[in-house]
């Protein structure tokens, strides 16, 4: 099911499928939000859960116990139910059944809240422990940002620019999706800004930053225009994505909490980086808003 959303001259829609927000306009119809391609990538938004990255052999260990999952969980492609909804907002629920259980055996209450805020929208996860045993899980988003955002310009054209200057080089991922201690990208050297280059993803595929001072990064054509910021609030990670030698026309900013696992691991749920785990009853909210200028 599809749900309309309305602020002022803003426009969004929400998935059922995934609970996902798949469009963003502005008042000239402009939208911001990927909207699929079946070569190229063809995901728009989703939510990851309860896994962020890949697992070595899509199997993760809950104390010793094998449970397979394909990269960034099951989630995106779970139908949720419409829990709340208005004119600007809408939150999406999706509880254990019998076939998650058999993937990962958990209670658990996910609410995804997307709400239409001044100049763009907040994507809010909740997580909640409903069982009688600590809940364990990883969250994260990968919201895809059509890149250029205006006809006649480049994805080359444009820059990641953070809230701060960095020091930092990027995780990238092996071939399988996995993650290996000193193999990282090419490195931020007191500097706020990364250069999009397609040849760059070629090679790299993700460029996963952790420790990062800043709380936000905005996507800047070089010569100014509309540009698009998040802000990542509480999330320990971002990664930025774009389908390997494809040349299109989109980039991911993806707030984790939570990432692949690392080559040469036990496997183990409880010992991944950066895992939530909740006691019964707890709940963890995290949330990243994104706003246009």
């Amino acid at each position: 099911m599809r749900i309309e959303l309305k602020r002022g001259e803003y426009t969004a829609a929400v998935n059922t499928l995934g609970g996902e927000l798949v469009s963003f306009r502005d008042g000239q119809g402009v939208e911001y939000i990927w909207q699929g391609d079946a070569k190229s990538w063809p995901g728009q938004n989703p939510n990851l859960f309860p896994i962020v990255g890949a697992l070595k052999d899509d199997m993760v260990l809950v104390e010793g116990r094998p449970f397979h999952m394909s990269r960034h969980g099951f989630a995106r492609r779970s139908e949720f139910s419409l829990a709340e909804q208005g004119e600007d907002y809408a939150v999406l629920e999706l509880r254990q059944s019998q076939e998650t259980l058999e993937r990962y055996p958990f209670d658990f209450v996910l609410r995804v809240r997307h709400q239409l805020v001044e100049n763009g929208f907040l994507t809010a996860f909740e997580v909640r422990n409903p069982g009688d045993q600590d809940l364990l899980f990883c969250v994260g988003g990968h919201t895809g940002i059509n890149c250029p955002l205006e006809a006649g310009k480049r994805f080359e054209d444009y820059r990641l620019v953070f809230d701060e200057t960095e020091n930092l080089k990027p995780l990238i991922p092996t071939g399988q999706g996995l993650l290996r201690a000193g193999r990282f990208g090419p490195g931020m050297e007191d500097t706020d800004t990364i250069a999009l280059d397609h040849g760059i993803f070629d090679q790299v595929d993700t460029l996963i930053f952790e420790g990062l001072r800043s709380k936000g990064v905005t996507l800047r054509h070089k010569d100014g225009g509309r540009e698009v910021h998040m802000d990542i609030g509480e999330f320990p990670m971002i990664a930025f994505w774009t389908m390997p030698n494809a040349n299109a026309p989109y980039i991911c900013l993806e707030p984790w909490q939570g990432c692949a696992a690392w080559e040469g691991d036990d496997s183990e749920f409880a010992g991944k980086r950066h895992v939530v785990r909740l006691a019964p009853g707890g709940e963890k909210r995290l949330a990243y808003t994104v706003t246009i200028r």
